[in-house]
């Protein structure tokens, strides 16, 4: 299912809250199965030395850890950069109350980095950040929450859909520019399950979106997935000024039209809601995120599978009722009873009345559901596939499972530019319209479905 939408990314947000001070220490872990990497003792094994940014009481190398606990993001860098070009990103989330990771193997030219390698890392990585919070010697000892994200930037970006495939013990993945490695991350894509957000600059040339982008996101097996497209953007953009980098990007993007300031903006002000609500449990940041995509068509052009709101809605759908949103657990209930074997995100129905749902998100958060009413006659499939005919047509829409209800319908162009909007029930007259290839979506409670 897609998405087209747009929206201007101009705000004063509502998550940025510099409450800690930025503590820096370096770590080395070791995998003792694999060998090489980068750093020295970590013990036997594979050396795979980490920078980490943290909250801290006051700032400085190895400062003490500020007081609670903190979810941990783990950061892999691009191809031939090194984590020092991320300054952006740990000046901007450790005093937001996260602990960033930057493992610095994989980033050397001769002899080329292995990706596969780079992915383990950052799997391990996560892994061991957890452990530290259980042991008492650490600097991170009852410091780190059970909530964390693996999240890089172009090979690391590709990296990370091969740290996330079938990796349950993460919450989220984010990828910057995603680059396809060896092994595919295209191919790895089907394997993450986990809550998925991709940016991409628009006018990326090293990594081009239809080759690397677009594909990785389309594969990924998330439930929840977002895609994000700054219009104008670079692909060097998401990190500070690097000279391989940025010398790549010199010969191969062009018509980039923003600046790196405003290309990082446009990128926090979505990234800040949903690290707030997958990490920090912050349950009104999920829906704060969704109506940014709402906004205006201008300078981001974004595509998501997630539910419209954190508010669970019960549709009906191929025999079973369904939550539209995808949590940890399920309760159910008719008329106010709880149904004992109704555990699942879809259940058939087990008789006429009103049907709640009491959704528990990974993070905590439990929203219910409004009632939903069967009847042996009052039950709508709501088909997603929706036929529209004519295709091409000269004016008149129909299409061929009306809604129960009106709904909205926005009609955009090829482009993204929103046209015009219309509450219909099941034919919609397009007839004013100049000649061309459109985008039309229906939206009601539960979700959105875009057609050409």
């Amino acid at each position: 299912m897609r998405i087209f939408l747009a929206f201007v990314a101009f705000f004063s947000s509502t998550f940025v809250f510099s409450q800690f001070q930025i503590g820096h220490t370096t770590v080395t872990f070791n995998d003792p199965t694999r060998t090489g990497g980068f750093g020295t003792g970590g013990g036997t094994g594979r050396q795979i030395q980490t920078e980490i940014y943290y909250p801290a009481t006051t700032a400085g190398e190895n400062a003490a850890v500020a007081t609670g606990e903190f979810p941990v993001i783990v950061f892999g860098h691009g191809f031939a950069m090194s984590w020092d070009a991320y300054q952006n990103i740990w000046s901007h989330y450790a005093p937001m109350g996260y602990i960033l990771a930057f493992p610095r193997t994989e980033g050397g030219l001769i002899p080329g980095p292995s990706h596969n390698d780079f992915g383990l890392d950052l799997r391990l990585v996560e892994q061991k950040l957890q452990v530290e919070n259980t042991s008492a010697s650490s600097l991170f000892y009852q410091k780190v929450k059970p909530n964390s994200a693996i999240m890089g930037h172009s090979m690391g970006g590709g990296a990370t859909i091969l740290a996330g495939a079938n990796n349950t013990s993460i919450r989220t993945i984010i990828g910057l520019a995603p680059a396809e490695t060896n092994p595919s991350a295209i191919a790895a894509a089907p394997n993450v399950s986990v809550p998925s957000l991709v940016f991409s600059g628009g006018q990326d040339g090293v990594t081009p979106p239809p080759d690397h982008h677009i594909p990785i996101y389309d594969g990924l097996g998330s439930f929840c997935k977002t895609f994000v497209n700054i219009v104008g953007g670079a692909h060097c953009y998401f990190a500070n000024t690097n000279f391989n980098c940025d010398f790549g990007e010199a010969t191969s993007s062009s018509g980039i039209s923003i600046s790196r300031t405003d290309q990082q903006t446009r990128t926090y002000s979505l990234l800040d809601p949903w690290l707030d609500y997958y990490l920090q449990g912050n349950c009104a940041a999920y829906d704060q995120f969704m109506n940014l995509l709402d906004d205006n068509p201008t300078t981001i052009i974004a595509e998501s599978s997630c539910a419209v709101s954190s508010v669970p809605v019960i549709s009906w759908g191929n025999g079973n009722l369904v939550s539209s949103m995808e949590g940890a657990s399920y309760v159910w209930t008719l008329n106010g009873n709880v149904l004992p074997n109704a555990t699942g995100m879809s259940i058939p129905p087990a008789g006429n009345g009103d049907y709640t749902v009491e959704v528990t998100a990974a993070n905590g958060c439990v929203e219910t559901s409004a009632p939903f009413s069967v009847t042996n006659t009052g039950i709508f499939e709501l088909n997603n596939s929706i036929q529209v005919s004519p295709n091409p047509t000269e004016g008149l829409l129909v299409w061929s499972k009306p809604f129960s209800q009106k709904v909205r319908v926005d009609v955009f162009s090829s482009t993204g530019q929103w046209v015009m909007d219309a509450w219909v029930v099941d034919r919609l007259d397009i007839g004013a319209l100049d000649n061309g290839i459109y985008l039309i979506r229906w939206e009601n409670m539960v979700r959105r479905v875009v057609k050409k």
